[in-house]
């Protein structure tokens, strides 16, 4: 498998044609189920040595078929086995049906297991394809593990949660390790999912990777293999204007914080020139502030004018510690064919007609990137947010293709989307990047890559994962401060 094919996400349905894809090249299914089995089993072994007994919990379909297939690897390995059933095993059909026969072992009810120090749960109850709430005799049983701490090792993912969104429907396991197969899926990489699934495995069970190819999507986790090549590379010809020149506003001289972050980061990551846009009031403090980067007074609509005459003046952040709404809107207005961030008071400045914005984005022939939080999210995008059918990455497209933006949706899972239906998770990002003025330094790193000539929506990309390995850098405690100065370009 490539390696960008192996970044790619599957949501469950797809993997089910995936699947179907297989039988139908005429590899038999059930050696798919002896395989993925058998993973699980060589999984538990090798991480669970000191296991009393291992608990293979079982459900109804190709789920619980895996989970057969484990629980008789592990009675042959000589472990301790037992095997809990939810509903009736003997409804089992097909090659779930066939592994339950082949593992000789006569499971339990699940209602009657009750977790013992020593043991270690196998999850093999749902898997990926549930798609409502779990059973109340499941939740007790969940509820009953993770009082009793009893480690667990699910497959595919923990039953519970959704393959699709990563969101619990109803209850989950919390799993210390998940092994899944050929593929992730968007419920490994989203939060609160990527903890609930611990210590993710992908194991190739043999479906060629030709079948994957031809059903992968446009959805994939944030790596540099994605957009390395559309990177901007120094060479020994370069200056600072083939380099890209970024323009921050600021706010008023109480506010410029956010926007000598945005500006220092924007030079840690490569731009040739970083100005501060700023009221002649704030000048004396960036100049006091501020050595590398350079101000300019621009107090009103009719200084911006000015400046965009200028056209080696091709890239702007705008919105961090900005202030005036009013302002930002008639900024917004005239900034339509050029390369913009917009973050933070940008983003609110339009929260009560969300469409004239997306009108001013669209009319024109510029590179927009919006950078909201769930809150901002909201503002611009109040019924994507309420609606819970969908994914944090179905509502980053659907929002990217009605704003005609590129999205980066941020928080913990941060998703960047195009308007083109492009879309990826970011997985790098350290909790430590919770913290104020860490959303104004990757509006720097965006914009500085913007300048350099970057196309949007690899711009947005890569600055959201250089911001994940500044985090790292800086480590836990860090202040924004620590993190600007913490930022390196790309390469």
């Amino acid at each position: 498998m490539t390696s960008l094919l192996y970044l790619s996400l599957f949501d469950p349905a797809v993997m089910a044609r995936i699947d179907a894809a297989a039988g139908q090249s005429g590899i038999p299914l059930y050696d798919l189920m002896e395989r993925a089995g058998q993973a699980v089993a060589a999984s538990a072994l090798r991480h669970y040595p000191q296991a009393l007994r291992f608990v293979v919990l079982c459900g109804g379909g190709n789920n619980g078929g895996d989970g057969y297939v484990a629980a008789r690897a592990l009675v042959q390995s000589g472990a301790a086995v037992a095997v809990h059933h939810l509903g009736d095993a003997a409804a089992l059909k097909g090659d779930a049906r066939v592994a339950f026969e082949r593992s000789g072992v006569t499971p339990l009810p699940l209602g009657d297991y009750a977790p013992a120090g020593g043991d270690v749960v196998i999850d093999a109850v749902f898997g990926a394809g549930l798609s409502r709430d779990v059973p109340h005799e499941l939740v007790r049983v969940i509820d009953a593990v993770t009082k009793e701490g009893v480690p667990v090792l699910a497959v595919d993912l923990p039953s519970g949660l959704c393959g699709r969104r990563g969101v619990p429907l109803g209850a989950s396991f919390r799993a210390e390790r998940t092994v899944t197969f050929m593929a992730r899926k968007p419920g490994h990489l989203l939060m609160p999912g990527r903890e609930l699934c611990g210590t993710l495995e992908v194991f190739d069970i043999g479906i060629p990777g030709r079948i994957l190819a031809a059903h992968a999507g446009s959805v994939a986790e944030n790596d540099p293999l994605v957009w390395r090549n559309a990177m901007p590379h120094a060479d020994m010809e370069t200056h600072k204007f083939r380099r890209g020149h970024l323009t921050v506003f600021s706010g008023p001289a109480h506010a410029t914080g956010a926007s000598r972050m945005t500006a220092l980061s924007a030079l840690k990551a490569g731009a040739g020139i970083v100005t501060v846009a700023a009221p002649k009031k704030a000048l004396d403090v960036l100049s006091m502030t501020l050595t590398a980067v350079m101000n300019t007074a621009m107090d009103d609509a009719d200084d911006l004018r000015l400046w965009l005459d200028d056209r080696r003046h091709g890239a702007f952040v705008l919105g961090p510690g900005f202030g005036d709404l009013e302002k930002a809107r008639q900024f917004v207005s005239l900034l339509g064919d050029r390369a913009v961030v917009l973050d933070a008071d940008a983003i609110t400045a339009f929260k009560d007609r969300p469409e004239s914005l997306f009108e001013r984005i669209t009319s024109g022939a510029g590179k927009f990137v919006l950078t909201p939080h769930e809150g901002e999210f909201a503002r611009l995008f109040p019924d994507l947010a309420a609606d819970r059918a969908l994914s944090k990455i179905e509502k980053a497209q659907a929002a990217s293709a009605r704003s005609g933006a590129v999205l980066v949706y941020k928080g913990a899972d941060t998703v960047i989307a195009g308007p083109d239906g492009r879309a990826l998770v970011n997985t790098n990002a350290p909790a430590s990047l919770a913290t104020a003025g860490s959303g104004d330094v990757l509006a720097g790193i965006i914009g500085a890559l913007l300048a350099q000539g970057a196309p949007a929506f690899e711009a947005a990309a890569a600055g959201v994962w250089l911001h994940g390995e500044a985090g790292s850098r800086a480590g836990a405690g860090m202040t924004a401060e620590d993190l600007a100065h913490a930022v390196r370009p790309f390469g």
